[in-house]
């Protein structure tokens, strides 16, 4: 709502008071603006990585020879996509210490074209929650601590409904969320895919008796008080709710946890599961991809494809 001035209608002069400047920024320094232009879990991620490959036996600055026997003995247990990320975080620290880039060496390219093409590529798929899923889910989560539950099958409802991604998820907070009369809409103040901040909202809508994500939110609020700051807390095993927020990987751990309650493979599912399943659920519903999209905040079809197109595939009739 805009506030309005009292002399709003009366003539303006063309001298504008102190008050009408713009406030003064804080002066930083370009170190400080270089700093972050990458998240901070972009720099942990990275700096794990780093710590990796000297476990190993590496250092930094590296020589392309280090990188090759790293490469080699990590190959059996690492997935492709980590291979390259370390790589990426190698070259990085290196170049950032005034050094060469030794993972542009044509025998480390070499090296790693190899691997790509023994092992493959094949991203690891998790389990998707889809609506009967959760359904099950909800009820074995019900049977926990009153707190602990409702901040569960809030979490679950409000994770599934909005399709956010887990680091999302957890960065709400009470004042980036709007109740209109047919649901909830939610400013995601910062992502994945936006990390300049421009912002962007999603809409849950009202639904029928348990499954409603707003009503499942409002009894979570309604038991712990919560009204301003972090929406979703850590919890402890006496039903004690902190001023923390919840890590990301909590998330994971309680879509697992729900798993194993109801019988299922916890290593199959993960915290983006409750993104993947409401992708899926809405393909089977024979949303198009734009509304899928405007949802979850993905750029482009090619990202939704892999939860579209085995839709598709299980509606194609027999030619026999």
């Amino acid at each position: 709502m805009k506030n309005h001035h009292p002399n709003d209608g009366a003539p303006r002069t063309e001298i504008a008071s102190t008050t009408d400047k713009p406030e003064k920024r804080q002066k930083l320094t370009a170190d400080t603006y270089i700093a972050a232009a990458q998240s901070q879990a972009t720099k942990h991620g990275y700096a794990a990585d780093v710590r990796h490959f000297c476990d190993h036996g590496g250092t930094i600055p590296a020589t392309p020879e280090q990188v090759i026997a790293y490469l080699v003995d990590a190959a059996s247990t690492l997935a492709v996509a980590t291979l390259e990320r370390r790589l990426i975080a190698i070259g990085k620290a290196c170049v950032d210490a005034g050094h060469a880039s030794p993972v542009k060496h044509p025998q480390v390219k070499r090296t790693m074209q190899g691997i790509r093409r023994t092992i493959g590529t094949r991203q690891r798929r998790v389990k998707p929650v889809v609506k009967d899923d959760l359904l099950e889910m909800l009820l074995v989560l019900g049977q926990q601590k009153p707190i602990k539950a409702a901040r569960d099958q809030a979490l679950l409802l409000i994770g599934w409904g909005s399709a956010m991604r887990r680091s999302e998820l957890v960065s709400i907070r009470c004042e980036d969320i709007t109740e209109h009369a047919t649901g909830l809409e939610i400013l995601i103040v910062r992502s994945k895919t936006d990390q300049e901040g421009a912002g962007r909202t999603c809409f849950i809508p009202y639904a029928n008796g348990d499954r409603c994500p707003i009503k499942a939110l409002k009894q979570w609020q309604e038991l712990t008080g919560i009204r301003t700051g972090w929406l979703f807390r850590s919890v402890d095993r006496h039903d004690n709710v902190s001023e923390k927020p919840l890590s990301a990987q909590s998330v994971a751990l309680i879509v697992k946890d729900a798993v194993r309650r109801v019988g299922g493979d916890p290593s199959a599912v993960s915290g983006h599961s409750l993104r993947a399943g409401y992708c899926t659920q809405a393909a089977m519903a024979g949303l198009q991809p734009w509304q899928i999209r405007d949802q979850t905040g993905h750029t482009s079809d090619l990202m939704l494809a892999r939860y579209i197109r085995p839709v598709a595939k299980r509606k194609l009739p027999s030619l026999l």
